[in-house]
């Protein structure tokens, strides 16, 4: 398994060893990231081999300071500025037209880029002090349940990486919101703790006044462009059943998960309740939906997600 390692000693440890081209669980805001120097291609070729994931898929460059998105990127928009000068540092990604120096490796092959500013202090010091942006995509299987702990990456991968930095467990517990920022309108590819509202809200803010020009839309077809939009991910070994209101519930004697109340609690503990299902060894449970509004889209998305296909 790999080490776990925390405190000052153990950033300046996973400084160096992405430096020297290893791959690392880190810790954010939202899950855990498997994290590769972003200009080190061998490096960020082995997150694809480990994660099982396929290199079309394109991975998110984490940054700490606005000026490194300066430089992946290129023709930003002003909504696109308005949008990170809000939001970051925070759980929201925008999709940019890369620069040309950007590794396609990085890009899935794509002439986009997808960029975060993590709030997680831990992350931003480690990537502050390694002066180079990383790739972080969740450090898990590919379409498995998703880690909020440094447990939860030794578990799933730590017989295949090289270290582990514990941060504690994640505040928010469910992947960054994604907003496209190439395209007019503006399109939401996945949802997070940054709701629709907010974005809309925060858009609407440059529209002028009495437009009614919100700008932002939601991809419900095409192909992906972003993480977790394949039509099963963040799955348990367990079937869920999908409710949307608790009185639907059967009484067969399946647990039931409920989030339909607090749902910003419900996000940071929903990764951790679907794990402890197959750690349960429980084939089946009933699943209770928070409704569709804020963070509880981001909920229903992942939930919805975690049931389908079976």
């Amino acid at each position: 398994m790999a080490r776990i390692v925390s405190g000052t000693a153990g950033e300046l440890e996973t400084v160096h060893a992405l430096r020297h081209g290893d791959i690392v669980g880190l810790p954010t805001e939202t899950v855990y990231g498997l994290a590769a120097e972003m200009r080190n291609d061998d490096a960020v070729r082995r997150i694809f081999t480990v994660k099982g994931r396929p290199a079309s898929h394109p991975l998110i460059a984490h940054i700490a300071r606005f000026d490194q998105l300066e430089e992946l990127s290129q023709d930003l928009s002003e909504t696109c500025r308005l949008l990170v000068s809000v939001c970051w540092p925070g759980p929201l990604t925008v999709i940019v037209r890369a620069a040309p120096g950007v590794s396609r490796v990085c890009t899935g092959g794509r002439d986009t880029v997808a960029v975060r500013m993590p709030a997680h202090e831990v992350a931003q010091r480690v990537i502050t002090a390694l002066g180079t942006p990383v790739v972080a995509p969740s450090a898990n299987r590919f379409g498995h349940v998703s880690p909020t702990s440094a447990q939860h990456v030794d578990a799933d991968i730590g017989e295949e990486i090289d270290l582990i930095l514990d941060g504690g467990p994640c505040d928010i517990g469910v992947e960054s919101t994604i907003v496209d920022c190439t395209t007019s309108p503006l399109q939401i590819l996945r949802h997070g703790a940054i709701t629709p509202e907010d974005v809309h809200r925060i858009v609407e803010s440059a529209s002028p006044a009495g437009s009614g020009d919100s700008r932002v839309s939601l991809q419900t077809t095409g192909p992906s462009r972003a993480p977790g939009m394949m039509d099963r991910h963040y799955a348990p070994h367990a079937t869920l059943v999908l409710h949307d209101d608790v009185g639907t519930v059967p009484r067969d004697g399946a647990p039931v998960l409920r989030f339909d109340d607090d749902v910003v609690e419900a996000a940071r503990v929903l990764y951790q309740r679907l794990r402890e299902l197959d750690e349960r060894h429980i084939p089946l449970a009933h699943v209770v939906l928070p409704p569709a509004r804020g963070l509880g889209y981001a909920l229903r998305d992942r939930l919805t997600k975690a049931a389908a296909g079976l």
